[in-house]
């Protein structure tokens, strides 16, 4: 029997958006992501931060099947959330933060439809 691989953290995730320009304005306002490479031959961007990779590819016709449920980031300045969602005209899920047995999360949805959970515990604790 072989062994598990050893993951520590998410390398990268692949995204369709419906446009590719709302959507990296959305990640650099709400997250600080930067543009990493531009792929215009295939309409898209890489973006994100030193810990972090989206990759953002356009399909304005993108539908719903096979989606991502939702992916977290651990957010280091957690109680800075609510108001800085609120200065971005972002909306929060669920009236605020879900409290969990280790941590707090607060939901927000991206201009795609994308669910993603902010959290103040990397991991949950877990």
């Amino acid at each position: 029997m072989s062994k598990p691989l050893k993951s520590s953290f998410i390398d990268h995730i692949n995204m369709e958006v419906k446009d590719l320009e709302q959507s990296v304005t959305f990640y650099k306002n709400l997250f600080g992501f930067e543009i990493k490479k531009e792929q215009p031959e295939e309409k898209s961007k890489i973006i994100g931060n030193a810990n972090i990779k989206l990759c953002l590819y356009e399909n304005p016709e993108m539908k719903p099947e096979g989606a991502i449920t939702h992916f977290g980031f651990h957010v280091e300045n957690f109680d800075e959330i609510i108001m800085t969602c609120k200065s971005l005209g972002v909306t929060i899920h669920y009236d605020g933060p879900v409290q969990f047995e280790k941590s707090r999360s607060i939901y927000i949805s991206d201009p795609n439809g994308y669910d993603i959970e902010l959290s103040e515990v990397f991991g949950d604790g877990l």
